[in-house]
């Protein structure tokens, strides 16, 4: 074996190296991985009402919101236009887009041929 020397150098390695490791790679991180103007201003977040006067303007504005939601809603049902998602769900699925078809159907002959492909066949069927 290598001795009490070879046993000390191999400890303070394996103590040393992640230590190493960390200050190498720790330093500087926010000169190297700082994304300038990532998070919103001040001013360009939403302010949480605190104030009773505040919070009742806010329902106020969510009340006007949902009326005229609701107002389109039924202007189209007055019409004779279905609101239902489901509908076009169905519609979705009888008239998938190309690009997406496109994308999920699986192409066969494509790539290198294989021996094991003719053995594949035969297990088909």
């Amino acid at each position: 074996m290598g001795g009490p020397h070879l046993e000390v150098f191999k400890f303070g390695m394996y103590i040393m190296f992640p230590i190493g490791f960390m200050y190498y790679f720790g330093i500087n991180l926010h000169s190297r991985f700082n994304v300038p103007d990532f998070w919103p201003k001040e001013g360009q977040t939403h302010q949480i009402p605190f104030e009773r006067d505040e919070i009742a303007e806010e329902l106020k504005i969510l009340k006007e919101r949902r009326l005229a939601a609701r107002a389109q809603r039924l202007a189209k049902e007055a019409q004779g236009e279905s609101t239902e998602v489901a509908v076009n769900q169905e519609a979705e699925k009888q008239t998938p887009r190309p690009d997406i078809v496109e994308a999920t159907t699986v192409k066969t002959g494509e790539g290198p041929s294989s021996p094991w492909n003719a053995l594949f066949e035969t297990w088909r069927g």
